[in-house]
């Protein structure tokens, strides 16, 4: 256990430094978003200063340092789009993620697990090649092409849901005015992003089900009469959920991260939607906080499924 944790901690601090890497080795300035299109119009003493003010005039080396010292103490450092720190901004945009991917992952393995056990139980008949084919058809689908569709239709063909958001801008609702109103402007970034994960659940279950259904201790259930049903439910879905549960898994580590595409789309307020602004505007500090709360939710539920995962089965424990 502490050789894992050993290397999970290694991986953090090569993440962390490729975090603070990466948005500086990408082309352009933040003084371009920082000042506007006048930057070049501006004389060297101002643009040292403004440098210096955000601490991008010292050697990288010193700026790494400075970016460990201010990770210990809880400091992501402070947004130049949005002009407050940045650790308020992941913390207003962060519930809005949460619902909207946490949501679509519930679904996504519900409908998967249900539908992937019955197509292999009854494997080889129609309800399973017509399931396998609308599964991978569905996996095929972009994300934001699918997105686009359902706006087309639902939002401005039949006005069911609203087009874009999360709320509606300057309604003063409140109690179950608010929750419906929320809930309206949820259901396509939801449908959107469940249909387009839910092919991978889908076919993790049904592949899992196949192998199991030909084990030796689910043809003993059945000589002995057990139904159907309980052959079904006792024997084979409880070991078919197994790789299904590191699946899970591995998604969960993701949903902090959002879904940009669909956020993009649907002008989600959500995380994923910020990161695409932050990376537009140069804006390093967020882009930053946003990379290593991605990344600390990753390693942390890799971790948790590690631990999880000798509960689930005890055979990993040999």
């Amino acid at each position: 256990m502490k050789t894992k944790l050993a290397s999970y901690a290694l991986v953090l601090l090569i993440a962390v430094t490729l975090n603070f890497l990466l948005p500086r080795l990408m082309p352009g300035t933040p003084l371009r978003f920082l000042v506007g299109e006048d930057v070049a119009l501006l004389p060297p003493e101002s643009v040292r200063e403004l440098l210096a003010q955000h601490g991008l005039d010292r050697p990288l080396w010193e700026q790494y340092l400075r970016y460990l010292r201010d990770l210990v103490r809880g400091d992501l450092g402070y947004s130049y789009r949005e002009n407050k720190p940045v650790l308020s901004v992941l913390v207003e945009r962060l519930p809005w993620t949460l619902l909207l991917t946490g949501t679509a992952l519930m679904f996504s393995t519900v409908l998967g697990v249900l539908v992937g056990a019955l197509a292999a139980w009854r494997h080889g008949s129609a309800f399973d090649v017509g399931a396998l084919s609308l599964f991978v058809l569905l996996d095929s689908m972009p994300s934001f092409w699918l997105g686009m569709i359902l706006i087309a239709l639902f939002a401005v063909k039949l006005g069911w849901f609203p087009i874009f958001g999360a709320q509606t801008p300057w309604a003063s609702f409140t109690g179950w005015q608010y929750v419906w109103d929320v809930l309206k402007h949820l259901a396509l970034p939801v449908i959107t992003l469940t249909m387009t994960t839910v092919s991978g659940t889908f076919l993790v279950m049904r592949s899992a089900m196949i192998g199991v259904l030909d084990e030796d201790y689910v043809r003993t259930a059945r000589s002995k009469g057990a139904s159907e049903l309980r052959v079904l439910y006792y024997h084979a879905l409880r070991n078919g959920l197994l790789p299904v549960a590191t699946v899970f898994m591995i998604n969960l580590g993701f949903v902090v991260s959002g879904a940009t595409v669909v956020e993009t789309v649907f002008s989600y307020p959500g995380l994923g939607r910020l990161l695409y602004e932050a990376v537009l505007q140069r804006d390093y500090p967020l882009m930053q906080g946003a990379f290593l709360l991605i990344t600390v939710s990753v390693l942390f539920t890799n971790c948790l499924a590690d631990l999880l995962y000798t509960r689930i089965d005890p055979r990993v424990r040999l």
